[in-house]
């Protein structure tokens, strides 16, 4: 707040230092003059905000001096306080308003009664003066519009155009969002409903590719046969990828994370990337090798990568680049919603024909796609945007139309570095013939189709099975049996879950194994579940061997 300008006006010198003491904790300019002629012509040379005037001056007293200064255009309206050393009587205080004046002091002078006069009057005139500017820009603005406006007809018609095209924009983006609403709403339903119904659908896809699967063995050799399961075959497992692409953007996929060199992983899948994307388009890699492990499923991200690498291709059409990049963020540029902590950002850029805005905006939706019907699911970035944000993650999608994309998946360092298998379970690995081939396995699920096909692949496989159909029920042939070797069950089943059971398990029979098959990642976040071996429904029968092959494996590394 700049300081105005305040003319103190007194014939006695020592009455205007009394003025300039009381006043100077205003903080604003003052100015003195001993008479009128030196009033008059300060009053020429600045602008003049208040004036304090003696009323006895002895060349020209203080009523002559304000009639001049009033006669002045500037200073019609300027604050002019009279400071009186006689007490007036009201004719006279009559002729000083006459004159000018819009106050009084007397003496003696209270400072305080001064110093807030005069700063009332100090701010109304600041106030006015900003006012002036206001009304002086607001006129200058109102004129040019005006002369705008009565420049030319074809403009005024042209900004009424204009403004009818903002108007249906408006109205259109205000559908799509309510349109976009409507959409999240329904994903959000999806969502939920999707972890109830994958269990009874995995359940279904497992019946079918498990029966598939052994009736394929017991037939006698025909092509047609074989073809026509090898083709049912072939669309349980289209429907199993497909669930399990709808639980990883419903963030319940049930993931296996672990420390990952993903330079290590990366050479394992370049072959099938490059073969993903065709000849025409070129693999940049910029990974260092110093890179440390991330906390990851190793198999998602393989899949991750692939999608991504797909939609590149889409995107160049006849040839072009993608780049591979690795970087360790260490807290710099990290997304908001990140939690602190230590990350790895991959990157997957194309230099293809990008996005615009509107896709972009819209790029992570699930069954959102630009390709032709029958050309794609919509399900791939989304895909990658459940395991980013069910990883501790996250992913960024940035595109230019016409320049490329770059997708960014934010993923945490792992605590501990990839380790190597153990000398133990190299010991047992080479120990394992020592373990009955044929075991003893009690199945436990609710789903009498899921238990018939997992008896009847344990039994193609040389073991002997037994079958409960509920919790209570396995705890009971367990109390009663005397040889169970391992238990495979069900998770999601009514009363007890699998996961309860397990847990009565390990405390009524310790060294019993427990398989855990879920169709979905809902387990609790319990220490003794973890390290548990679990399977995602469907499984095929090798999955259930090669799981069978791990408990064998853990038992001889344990005696």
């Amino acid at each position: 707040m700049s300081p105005v300008n305040i003319l103190l006006v007194d014939d006695q010198p020592a009455k205007l230092l009394s003025y300039e003491v009381i006043l100077q904790d205003l903080g604003e300019n003052l100015m003195k003059a001993q008479s009128g002629r030196e009033a008059l012509e300060c009053l020429l040379r600045n602008e003049i905000a208040v004036i304090l005037v003696d009323v006895c001056m002895p060349e020209q007293d203080g009523f002559e001096l304000v009639s001049m200064i009033r006669e002045h255009p500037r200073y019609q309206n300027t604050a002019i306080i009279f400071v009186s050393a006689v007490m007036m009587a009201e004719p006279d205080r009559l002729r000083g308003y006459e004159a000018g004046a819009v106050d009084y002091v007397s003496v003696p002078i209270v400072p305080e009664v001064l110093r807030a006069k005069v700063r009332v009057f100090a701010d109304l005139f600041r106030k006015t003066r900003e006012l002036e500017r206001l009304n002086a820009d607001l006129e200058a603005r109102v004129q040019q519009r005006t002369a705008e406006l009565e420049a030319s007809s074809t403009e005024l018609r042209q900004l009424n155009e204009d403004l009818e095209r903002r108007i249906d924009q408006k109205t259109r983006e205000r559908e799509d969002a309510l349109a976009q609403l409507f959409e999240a709403q329904k994903l959000d339903t999806i969502g939920q409903l999707t972890g109830g119904v994958a269990h009874d659908f995995n359940n279904l896809l497992m019946a079918i590719s498990g029966s598939l699967n052994l009736l394929k063995k017991r037939l006698p050799s025909d092509e047609k046969s074989e073809r026509l399961i090898g083709n049912a075959m072939q669309a349980a497992e289209r429907g199993s990828a497909l669930t399990q692409r709808l639980l990883a953007f419903a963030r319940r996929q049930d993931l296996k994370p672990q420390a990952v060199n993903f330079e290590r992983l990366f050479d394992s899948v370049e072959d099938l990337l490059s073969k993903a994307v065709g000849p025409q388009i070129a693999i940049a890699r910029r990974i260092p090798k110093e890179l440390p492990p991330i906390l990851v499923d190793g198999n998602q991200l393989e899949l991750a990568l692939l999608n991504l690498f797909v939609n590149a291709r889409d995107a160049l059409g006849q040839g072009g680049t993608v780049t591979v990049t690795a970087q360790s963020m260490d807290g710099e540029d990290r997304p908001t919603s990140l939690k602190e902590g230590r990350y790895i950002r991959i990157s997957v850029s194309d230099d293809g024909e990008g996005m615009d805005e509107a896709t972009l905006s819209r790029a992570t939706e699930p069954f959102f796609t630009t390709k032709g019907v029958g050309k794609g699911t919509g399900l791939g970035l989304s895909m990658v945007h459940g395991l980013a944000a069910q990883s501790g993650g996250v992913l960024q999608v940035s595109s230019i139309a016409g320049q490329g994309t770059t997708v960014s998946l934010w993923l945490p360092v792992a605590d501990t570095a990839e380790e190597p298998m153990s000398a133990t379970e190299q010991r047992a690995m080479a120990s394992a013939s020592d373990v009955p081939a044929s075991l003893s396995v009690l199945v436990v699920d609710d789903d009498a189709l899921v238990r018939l096909g997992t008896v009847a692949m344990l039994e193609d496989l040389g073991h002997t099975a037994l079958e409960a159909a509920s919790a209570y029920q396995a705890l009971d042939l367990l109390a009663a049996s005397s040889r169970v070797d391992l238990v495979v069950t069900d998770h999601a089943m009514p009363a007890m879950t699998g996961a309860d059971l397990a847990r009565q398990i390990f405390a009524s029979h310790p060294g019993l194994p427990v398989i855990l098959a879920s169709g979905y990642a809902d387990l609790p976040d319990d220490p003794a579940y973890v390290g548990m071996l679990r399977m995602t429904k469907p499984f095929t029968q090798e999955q259930l061997r090669d799981a069978i092959e791990r408990v064998r494996l853990e038992r001889v590394a344990a005696a």
